[in-house]
């Protein structure tokens, strides 16, 4: 059963909508305070079979310059992860062991990365087959095309993706629903959505992790896993866990 985050007025959280917020993330902690509401603050019982990491020598990337980011950082650390920012171009380079692109406004940061130099640099680390955890304007970065406003940035998953699809802020909403291709068996998985995205079609190659009243909400195209929602807003740490885990996976093989 899905639940409404916010029935008040509220611009605590403009996740991707037409007005950009400010440079350096919109303060999330009244947003997250409603997700943790509408989980009763429990830890799903999932986190535990999906094996949680402990600290050791894996960095992941954060994407810094807009949005969520440091709602990503916390979970990663809790899981042992070292978390590095990524706020210029200096801050990309090859140890990284993964990628997260967080929510926020999809075409301020674009227009942030083109004008840092760091666009190029992040696509050619994505394309290099790194993990990627994207989540809301995170996945608008990563497809091919977009609709209801803005361009294309990475276009690194050939999937359709429409802005804003969830409506206004107070439209936000809770709920949990089946996510698969992440643990070794299908997990439920509390979901929380911003004025969020939905993914309308997905081309070759794309695997469709997980759907809520029908649309496209998570995917998985090689190591690039792009969610309409914020696993960063739950108490849960399923998701984070699932990424960390593939993250060393990844730095075994290269």
């Amino acid at each position: 059963m899905a639940v409404k985050l916010a029935e008040r007025k509220s611009s605590v959280y403009l996740d991707d909508g037409a007005n950009v917020g400010a440079a350096n993330g919109y303060g999330t902690s009244k947003v997250a305070r409603f997700a943790a509401d509408a989980n009763h603050g429990t830890h799903s019982s999932d986190d535990a079979e999906a094996g949680i990491p402990r600290r050791d020598d894996i960095a992941i990337g954060v994407l810094a310059v807009q949005g969520a980011f440091i709602e990503h950082e916390h979970a990663l650390s809790e899981l042992g992860a070292n978390v590095v920012e990524l706020r210029q171009a200096s801050d990309i380079t090859e140890d990284l062991a993964g990628l997260v692109l967080p929510g926020g406004e999809s075409t301020a940061q674009s227009l942030l990365l083109r004008d840092l130099g760091m666009l190029e640099p992040l696509r050619a680390l994505i394309t290099s087959g790194i993990p990627v955890l994207a989540t809301c304007a995170g996945m608008i970065l990563l497809a091919t095309d977009v609709e209801g406003g803005g361009k294309p940035c990475f276009g690194t998953i050939p999937m359709t993706v429409l802005r804003n699809a969830y409506g206004r802020q107070l439209d936000s909403f809770h709920t949990n629903a089946r996510l698969e291709g992440l643990a070794d068996e299908p997990i439920t998985a509390p979901m929380t959505f911003i004025r969020a995205p939905y993914v309308k079609e997905v081309g070759e190659g794309v695997e469709v992790l997980a759907r809520v009243d029908g649309n496209i909400v998570a995917v998985r195209y090689g190591n690039q896993i792009a969610l309409s929602f914020h696993p960063e807003l739950d108490r849960s740490r399923t998701v984070h866990t699932a990424f960390v885990n593939l993250t060393k996976k990844y730095m075994e093989t290269r």
